[in-house]
């Protein structure tokens, strides 16, 4: 009889689950109630920081993302807390020095993060280093995700000499984060295997359920060695979400991967979210679209997220008819730019350049200063060399760095400390500030103007400064 060997399970309703599916719009007041429940549950971990929260937190829901990780930690009593971190570019979308990346994982960790889940849009691990560190140095449990991707590049081989890398960097665990949803169930049997082969290290697996197999995917994965996977509880779950947490529980039921997680526990949190569910699709910020199978993603690799961008940049331009065309544009931009991974931010660089390589007629006759980034190595290398041509033509003589470009950052903590001096109420104010200078700002005359008891609707409606 095989070794029984329980499967783990991270829970993502209060992190990716409702960024997938509502545009990252939960407020805190709502997983308050739920939090003493969820902590009974007995799950590995619970995902319920980072990734877009932070800004969405600032700029919509005008709630301090470090209050409500305070909160959350104070519920959750034996529960695991895990955030996502973009290594170098933390939770904004430049590269920052390393002196921010270290404050911002102390402050992580200090606040109440256990697992720091860091990954890279080119996983280029020169960037993860100084975030991998800085976690280990303040206890944490430090996870490198690795972005998963197709190509001619990503070989079985690339995938496990990177795992031993991974290992090598002093990382804790392995994640394979399948943003798109492209990893199918029997090339998830080879991946794992290969990861297994190049480390001993724990694999976590992350998939969203965009392509229709995601589900099927986690099975052939944990037969395969898998060790923790990433569920949502079912009202968030599915579509450009996780698969469903209950499934996945009774799915492996009896079996030696058994969870051990009680159905009559998960059953009482469905509950309570189910309503949320329902006024989400009454007001629309739940769109049905996003729950069905988008089989695109798999023929054209592109994430869903960047489909629906695609489709609004053409409608912005009166040129819908293109769509097929930018399509068929996107693989080969991708490969002239050394074939990355589509995901944020690459994603959004690579289809842009794409929508104006078809719109303008010429390839690269006009190109972003995003692309120029790429092209110029301030992003970090990618797994295959830029074409020359199209580097030429884009950056010119410019010569591009080969280095790690956060080595060519000086120190920003104390210009941007100095920065925001007049708003600071707390030490991690200054790093709200140094990811979201203008958006940290509002939130913190609006924070003030609370606290002094200004009617903040009305200030807003007469367009006035908050007082200060």
């Amino acid at each position: 009889m095989a070794e029984k060997k329980p499967l783990k399970i991270t829970e993502t309703i209060l992190r990716d689950a409702h960024q997938s599916l509502i545009a990252t719009r939960m407020p805190t007041d709502l997983m308050l109630p739920i939090v003493p429940k969820m902590d009974e549950v007995g799950y590995h971990s619970v995902e319920c920081w980072g990734g877009a929260t932070f800004d969405a937190c600032l700029r919509f829901l005008k709630e301090d993302p470090w209050e409500r990780l305070r909160k959350l930690k104070a519920g959750f009593k034996k529960t695991k807390l895990q955030m996502l971190f973009r290594g170098q570019n933390i939770l904004g979308y430049n590269h920052y020095a390393d002196d921010v990346v270290e404050y911002f994982a102390q402050k992580s960790v200090a606040n109440g993060i256990d697992i720091v889940r860091i990954f890279d849009c080119l996983n280029d691990l020169r960037n993860l280093e100084t975030a991998v560190k800085a976690t280990k140095k303040e206890g944490g449990h430090a996870q490198i995700a690795l972005s998963y991707t197709l190509g001619d590049a990503y070989t079985l081989e690339y995938w496990e000499k990177t795992a031993k890398q991974i290992e090598e960097l002093g990382a804790d665990s392995i994640c394979i984060k399948d943003m798109a949803g492209l990893l199918v169930p029997y090339e998830a049997t080879r991946l794992v295997t290969a990861l297994k082969a190049g480390s001993k290290l724990p694999i976590q697996l992350h998939t969203h359920y965009t392509s229709g197999v995601a589900s099927m995917t986690y099975m052939k994965a944990v037969e395969a060695g898998c060790d923790i996977i990433d569920t949502a509880m079912s009202p968030l779950a599915m579509g450009t979400s996780q698969p469903a947490t209950e499934v996945m529980v009774e799915t492996f039921k009896g079996t030696e991967y058994d969870t051990g997680l009680d159905q009559s526990k998960l059953s009482e949190i469905a509950e309570y979210f189910a309503p949320y569910r329902e006024e989400c699709l009454k007001n629309g910020l739940l769109n049905p679209k996003v729950m069905g199978v988008n089989i695109k993603t798999l023929m054209y690799q592109v994430p869903g997220g960047m489909l629906s961008n695609l489709v609004s940049q053409l409608k912005e331009a009166h040129a819908e008819d293109k769509f097929q065309a930018v399509l068929e544009e996107i693989p080969r931009v991708r490969k002239d730019f050394g074939e990355p991974p589509l995901v944020t931010p690459s994603s959004q660089i690579v289809g842009t350049q794409a929508v104006l390589n078809v719109l303008q007629g010429e390839r690269y006759k006009m190109v972003t200063k995003e692309s120029k980034k790429i092209l110029s190595g301030e992003f970090g290398q990618t797994i295959k060399p830029f074409n020359p041509e199209v580097q030429k033509k884009c950056i010119g003589d410019t010569k591009p760095i080969t280095c790690r470009p956060a080595d060519l950052i000086p120190p920003q903590l104390d210009k941007f400390r100095e920065e925001c001096k007049e708003w600071i109420q707390q030490d991690e104010d200054v790093l709200s500030y140094a990811l979201f200078p203008q958006v940290a700002t509002d939130f913190f005359k609006y924070r003030q103007a609370q606290q002094k008891g200004v009617d903040v609707a009305a200030a807003d409606k007469e367009n006035k400064a908050y007082p200060v």
